[in-house]
């Protein structure tokens, strides 16, 4: 049959997507680029906000007739109530559902309506599973599913359950597979890498200079790591990075620069340890780039306290910040903090003046590269023909122009412009 797969999402949610088509693929069926070609569509949905809940049941509503459709991913398992009441479907399992979607796509071929949700908070497929990759210069390595986590306004707990890590020598057999296969840079993910390991006796230190040592030209990339966890062990963190195939990337979430907004979220973790972490690795990593979150109107937030994070933001000089407007979701404890809740219109504003203050300062981060002179890779195809993005040992979007074929070369390049989300270079050598 023909299968149409498509996935949406966290890093996680990608590489879960790959394993499917390559399972697909595999089994002997042919995977196709559009969803009007397909015999069969395989939406591999997020719903961690409100808002991206409704994007998604509102792509799946205009799957085109007549197609059978399975929903795959978190939506299933975070608001299936909602998922049956608005959507025609003839399957739905949840996330990392591996070579199960083999026979449940066939299952729904025979015209069977199947529902695989029981264990899939607790799946965890085999890492050597085939995988058809959206890039082939990059390789998304899911290490661990779950989380030791419990935010109160988190709801992706409720789709990928509790902490679950793969071995150390799991991991690097599959870098080493993937290295033999031409992939120049690994994406190290899971819903909180600095989880990695805690259930094993293990870290995610060990598990970086354990995937540094395999053989090869190519360079890793940690995900994003809770605060609280990440500073147990940093002092090992900091050494991991500093190995020359760790790309100078920390995405370090603090959601608030107020304390008392940070119990309510049930975050482990004070302002003061988020920036004794940042001063830490910049210390040792001075051009390190940072990423952080951060949540506007989370139930509770007061005025004096969005001002905190606009403070913190403009400390800590993050060059990446995602800024997101709260969303009460179900089954969490801030769904029931309706008592405090800020209104839309607050949001809103509040949402927007940080935004202002993110794009200001990233562009001034980003300024300061200007006239770099480096080697960079290139791991993506950019938006218009002939167009780039290559990344240099900080982790930073470069664009360039060629004409040439350059996914997966090693370029010298000189940085020429700055803007707020990206720096723009010329090719020097």
């Amino acid at each position: 049959m023909r299968v149409f797969v498509k996935s949406y999402g966290c890093s996680s949610n990608m590489a879960d997507g790959e394993t499917l088509a390559g399972c697909l693929a595999a089994a002997g069926h042919k995977l196709v680029n559009s969803p009007q070609l397909a015999d069969l569509i395989v939406l591999n949905t997020c719903a961690v906000k409100g808002p991206t809940e409704n994007r998604m049941i509102s792509l799946l509503k205009h799957v085109p007739a007549g197609k059978r459709l399975i929903v795959s991913g978190c939506l299933p398992m975070i608001n299936f109530e909602r998922l049956c009441k608005e959507v025609r479907f003839d399957g739905a399992v949840g996330p990392a559902a591996g070579e199960t979607i083999v026979g449940v796509a066939e299952r729904v071929l025979r015209g069977e309506k199947v529902i695989l949700l029981d264990n899939a908070s607790r799946a965890m497929p085999n890492l050597a599973l085939p995988r058809l990759r959206s890039n082939q210069v990059v390789s998304i390595v899911p290490v661990s599913y779950g989380c030791l986590g419990a935010c109160a306004y988190c709801c992706v707990t409720l789709a990928r359950g509790r902490l679950r890590s793969y071995s150390v020598s799991d991991v690097v057999r599959r870098v080493k597979e993937d290295v033999d296969k031409g992939v120049r840079e690994f994406w190290i993910t899971s819903q909180d890498t600095a989880c990695y390991g805690k259930d094993r006796g293990s870290n995610l230190a060990e598990l970086l200079q354990a995937v540094c040592e395999v053989n090869g030209d190519f360079n890793v990339r940690v995900g994003m790591m809770t605060p609280n966890i990440a500073g147990s062990m940093l002092e090992e963190l900091v050494q991991a990075f500093n190995h020359r195939k760790v790309f100078k990337f920390l995405h370090l979430p603090v959601q608030s620069g107020d304390d008392h907004v940070l119990k309510r979220m049930e975050r482990r973790y004070s302002v003061g340890d988020f920036e004794e972490i940042v001063a830490t690795f910049r210390s040792s990593l001075p051009e390190i780039t940072l990423s952080t979150d951060i949540i506007c109107g989370f139930p509770g937030e007061i005025e004096e306290a969005f001002e905190g994070t606009l403070r913190l933001i403009e400390c800590a000089k993050p060059d990446v910040v995602n800024v997101s407007k709260f969303f009460a979701r179900p089954e969490t404890s801030a769904f029931k903090m309706q008592e405090a809740f800020v209104p839309r219109a607050e949001i809103n504003r509040r949402s927007a003046m940080a935004a202002a203050l993110v794009k200001k300062i990233s562009f001034e981060r980003n300024r300061r590269w200007i006239g770099w002179v480096g080697s960079v890779l290139v791991d993506e195809v950019g938006k218009l023909p002939g167009s780039w993005v290559a990344r240099n040992f900080a982790y930073k979007p470069i664009a360039l122009k060629s004409g040439a074929e350059l996914l997966g070369k090693t370029l010298h390049v000189k940085i020429t412009k700055a803007f707020s989300t990206y720096l723009q270079a010329e090719i020097v050598d």
